[in-house]
């Protein structure tokens, strides 16, 4: 599976050219707006997150010391918020790659100091066929990770 991820990180690398990869190596590991920290996947690591029945105890140990009310990630592709004592870690799932059984389209909406997962729905077929014709290497894999909406071996 490495290989493959790696092959088609490969080819993202090629598509987005060496100025784009600058500006996004250049963003901060963590964003900070009105009391909310937003991170890849946690302070430590874009590659290592916590999975949705991570316990209480486990979140907080990761995301509490950022030291704001609310901690938002992505990485996983699987959407929830949970409130804990003295904060709210969220999820925020994913646009185009869910791996929770939900084809459609997933963001995190915060409003006031309230996050909320919400859904839409977006042409997935589409996307399956313009992933035909991307050259993109594993495309039939991610295929099939966008018609289940759940994780696949390539």
């Amino acid at each position: 599976m490495f290989a493959a991820i790696e092959e088609m990180a490969a080819f993202t690398r090629e598509a987005l050219g060496e100025d784009r990869i600058a500006w996004l190596r250049a963003l901060p590991r963590a964003h900070v707006q009105s009391g909310v920290v937003l991170v890849h996947a946690t302070p430590a690591s874009l590659w290592k997150a916590p999975m949705p029945a991570a316990t209480d105890g486990d979140l907080q140990s990761v995301y509490a010391g950022l030291g704001h009310p609310i901690a938002v990630y992505g990485h996983i592709h699987r959407p929830y918020v949970r409130s804990l004592p003295g904060m709210i870690v969220a999820n925020s799932g994913s646009v185009g790659q869910p791996h929770d059984g939900d084809r459609h389209a997933s963001y995190l909406l915060i409003d006031g100091i309230q996050p909320a997962i919400r859904r839409v729905e977006y042409d997935v077929d589409r996307e399956i066929k313009a992933l035909a014709v991307s050259r993109m290497p594993h495309a039939e894999w991610m295929a099939r990770i966008l018609e289940s909406a759940s994780p696949q071996i390539p």
